[in-house]
């Protein structure tokens, strides 16, 4: 950490101890980093910082800079959900068997029922017995073959795509000698085993089988076990064919907190697995976090979101459109419109409601839009890096005619789309990279990237005895 300065890594460090001996070797004053960046607002008198209240400095330095004084610019992280019976079973969980997985279920479900509907209709494990729960082989091929011809080509033509860009992500073995005689080496090796979470309470999404499964085949993980809520009992045809194309190993039909925590400590049924991969509701994130430590995790994933870039020679038809790609997903997604021309600003928005009027999920996508959306009007478009920078966002499309510019100036952000016709929606099913992305600004030290999630590194060193006997002499 205290050469990240020197090597270009960062610009600042900000130390949460109370030595300040990082800050003192990197020539900064106690304080002085972060103080920099609480400074009031117009009209507001300056308050003394006291040193021993560091952090609630520090956490209104994230939702507040100098240069973007408004209290929606950087949308907080998503917060955990209020304790309920359905999370207590992921923290509490040890190694049990099958049948209280099923009555955990009926139990979590019930008590959460006033809660949070989501978890209740997930909870569909309670439809099953212990047998049920592993969905057989047999069940899963006939339902694949329900899906359409063209939803299963467009599945393989999606999977060809995803599988080729990931295997060029594939890091490379190190191996080498150093000056006095040391070989040094990393191996990337396999997870044997990863969990899967597959969303499946309101809508079926055959994509993130693919985004997730896929990379772990391409890491070359022996087992994939997915889990998916299977609301009235029904498997949906397009995520059977999905998880068939995908190569996933073994399928379990539940759902909810407690798929959490059967993936991470195993049931009778369930072997429990190295990591646990794939969004879900506030409840699934909430579990995730908990067992964190006793697995690994991809991510806490949040609300989705989409910042659009874009200029008056854009169709406003268009963007409205692919600011509302993010909005019906949840009523707490967000979508934000940066443009440089107030009058296109007006007619994007009045094309969002000409779309809402005939949108499928129109009251999530109307209501994610009322309390979360926004245009921002500014005076030329080389502002924007700034603001895109502060809000870090999951989506990100610059609509102008020479955006690589833009995208250098760029430097949080989980996925960026280049020109006026590379809408978001090409990136979630189709262009190759993963749509499995960082929310809620953590774009800022973290990235989409898959090949990490499903592999390890394995560092090495060899010594000869000359070779220790120089490294023991060297300062």
């Amino acid at each position: 950490m205290e050469l990240a300065p020197g090597l270009g890594l960062c610009r600042r460090i900000v130390d949460l101890v109370g030595t300040g001996a990082t800050l003192r070797a990197n020539g900064l004053g106690r304080g002085r980093a972060y103080r920099r960046h609480l400074r009031p607002a117009r009209g507001q008198p300056h308050r003394a910082q006291d040193p021993g209240r560091r952090a609630p400095g520090l956490d209104r330095a994230l939702r507040r800079g100098s240069e973007w004084h408004a209290s929606w610019i950087a949308r907080a992280p998503a917060s955990t959900p209020p304790s309920t019976p359905c999370l207590r079973i992921a923290g509490a969980w040890r190694r049990t068997s099958t049948e209280r997985l099923r009555r955990s279920s009926i139990q979590y479900a019930k008590a959460a029922m006033q809660r949070c509907w989501t978890t209740r209709r997930a909870s569909t494990a309670s439809r099953s017995t212990p047998e049920q729960i592993r969905i057989s082989a047999a069940d899963i091929a006939a339902h694949a073959a329900a899906a359409p011809n063209s939803v299963r080509d467009a599945l393989v033509q999606a999977a060809e795509r995803i599988e080729a860009f990931h295997r060029r992500l594939m890091p490379a073995d190190l191996d080498y000698r150093d000056d006095v005689g040391v070989r040094l080496g990393a191996r990337w090796r396999p997870l044997d085993a990863v969990g899967l979470y597959v969303p499946g309470g309101t809508a079926a999404y055959p994509s993130t089988v693919l985004m997730n499964a896929i990379p772990a085949r391409v890491a070359g993980v022996q087992r994939v076990a997915m889990v998916v809520p299977t609301p009235d009992g029904a498997l949906d045809p397009a995520v059977m064919a999905a998880s068939e194309i995908a190569g996933v190993t073994e399928i379990y039909r539940v759902g909810g907190a407690q798929a959490v925590a059967a993936l991470a400590h195993g049931t009778e049924t369930i072997a429990p697995v190295d990591k646990i991969v794939g969004p879900g509701n506030a409840y699934v994130a909430a579990a995730k976090r908990l067992v964190f430590g006793t697995v690994g995790i991809d991510m806490i994933a949040g609300p989705s979101e989409i910042l659009v870039v874009a200029d008056g020679a854009n169709e406003p038809a268009w963007i409205g459109a692919d600011l509302l790609s993010q909005a019906e997903h949840d009523e707490d997604a967000q979508a934000i419109l940066i443009t440089n021309d107030s009058a296109f600003a007006t007619q994007v928005t009045d094309a969002v409601a000409g779309h809402l009027a005939r949108l499928p999920r129109a009251t999530i996508a109307a209501a994610s839009w009322r309390r979360h959306g926004a245009v921002i009007v500014v005076r030329s478009l080389d502002e924007a890096p700034a603001l895109i920078n502060r809000l870090a966002p999951e989506h990100l499309e610059l609509a102008v005619d020479e955006p690589l510019p833009l995208a250098e100036a760029v430097t949080s952000a989980g996925a960026i789309f280049l020109g006026r016709h590379t809408p978001e929606a090409i990136g979630d099913y189709v262009a190759g990279p993963n749509h499995v992305l960082p929310t809620a600004r953590s774009a800022r030290f973290s990235s989409g990237s898959r090949r990490w999630i499903s592999s390890s590194a394995r560092p090495s060193s060899a010594a000869t005895p000359r070779a220790s006997r120089k490294s023991a002499r060297r300062p």
